[in-house]
């Protein structure tokens, strides 16, 4: 199918109903007195007993599985800013994935401001109604801000274009390491993109918080001008950060310098970035992750040609595709059932070690099928084992 059929099908499909989104209760409301047992004068002694102890509200609402999917439309991936309404398809097709795989019940929400302090004021005032909170589709580096100021609502916030990109390419990064025959912690890692996901990525593959006990030997990050290195005097906060932890010979210069002798390039930047001919400067069976939506740095086809061992790309119509969808519905369940405030560095790298774990990966086969059943469940079995013991081992 063509890119334009394909966006025919889909227009056509969205145009069947209003949305993707309808409202359902698992109760009945089909006699006089279910309705008085479910609106009034039944539902004053519910409002009454949360009303005396908030913590109720998880068990007599729907506030214990659902999830707010929140953007403001200022970064949608491959879009980039398109507003607040554009984003809602969007927003609506992460409520779906969240019930279909996790069944947790999340709505789609789309506010109409940029502005990060009004941003933040919003999600924490409508926090109460809510288990948990997706963060989609804000442009960096405001998210970032965005998402710490959210950290004490008592439930867990995560900004998805940050972790759960950054989880999925550390969970195929594993299984990368398993094919081909390469130590993860001897790897040369060069990330092209030193945006959301770009810093998310670097800082688990560095280990950042010294929190996983698993990092690799070296990481590149590049941005669009070029290598980061101590030198330079034009990075932001965020990128200023990460200084101590990449770049240990202090290389400068550009992304064809940073591959010579590299082992992975991981692309969360623009089309067409990777030159198939840099591809052969790389170390010895070359891992690309051309991840950038919907054109990707290089094509897999034209990788492979150029020497690349393992391709990999954010589309579905190439194998290995890597996609935050793997991830998001089974860390927030997991997270949300054991009642946990936050979703940590440690239980990031567990969910990896777990979407690696459901499959025995090939080359063109490094990550299980979003469908896969045992995906969600193994998940959730790893964030739960960490909520009872605390205690985390990687192998």
């Amino acid at each position: 199918m063509t890119t334009e059929e394909f966006n025919k099908k889909a227009q056509e499909l969205h145009q069947k109903t209003p949305g993707k989104l309808e409202l359902k209760s698992p109760l009945p409301l089909n006699t006089r007195e279910d309705l008085s047992l479910l609106y009034t004068p039944g539902v004053g002694s519910i409002c009454k007993a949360i009303a005396n102890d908030k913590s109720k509200a998880l068990q007599y609402t729907s506030k214990a599985n659902s999830i707010a999917v929140i953007s403001d439309g200022s970064a949608v991936l491959g879009l980039g800013n398109i507003g607040p309404e554009a984003a809602l398809p969007v927003m609506e097709g992460k409520a779906i994935i969240f019930k279909k795989f996790a069944d947790l019940n999340a709505w789609p929400i789309v506010i109409g401001t940029e502005n990060i302090k009004d941003i933040i004021k919003t999600i924490k005032n409508i926090s109460p109604g809510f288990a948990g909170i997706n963060l989609e589709d804000f442009a960096a580096p405001k998210c970032f801000e965005i998402e710490a100021e959210l950290q004490n609502l008592g439930i867990p916030v995560m900004h998805d274009d940050q972790h759960g990109t950054a989880i999925v390419a550390y969970a195929a990064l594993l299984n990368a390491c398993k094919v081909s025959d390469k130590d993860f912690e001897d790897l040369t890692v060069v990330v092209n993109g030193a945006g959301a996901a770009g810093i998310a990525i670097t800082k688990m593959l560095t280990d950042f918080e010294g929190k996983i006990g698993k990092k690799v030997a070296n990481v590149i990050i590049c941005d669009s001008k070029g290598i980061i290195h101590r030198d330079r005097d034009d990075l932001n906060l965020y990128k200023r950060e990460l200084i101590p932890y990449i770049n240990t010979g202090n290389l400068q210069g550009t992304l064809e310098m940073a591959l010579h002798q590299s082992d992975v390039f991981m692309g969360v930047s623009v089309a067409g970035a990777l030159k198939p001919e840099w591809i052969k400067n790389m170390n010895e069976k070359p891992i690309i992750f051309a991840m950038a939506n919907p054109i990707p740095e290089i094509y897999p086809n034209t990788a492979e040609k150029n020497g690349a061992f393992i391709t990999a790309t954010g589309r579905s119509d190439f194998p290995n595709q890597i996609n935050n969808a793997l991830v998001f519905p089974g860390i927030f369940k997991g997270a949300i059932q054991n009642r946990l405030p936050n979703i940590n560095i440690e239980m990031k790298a567990l969910a990896a070690h777990a979407i690696a774990k459901t499959i025995e990966p090939t080359q063109k086969n490094l990550l299980p099928n979003i469908f896969n059943i045992e995906l969600v469940p193994n998940i959730v079995e790893a964030i739960t084992s960490y909520a009872k013991s605390r205690e985390v081992i990687f192998s």
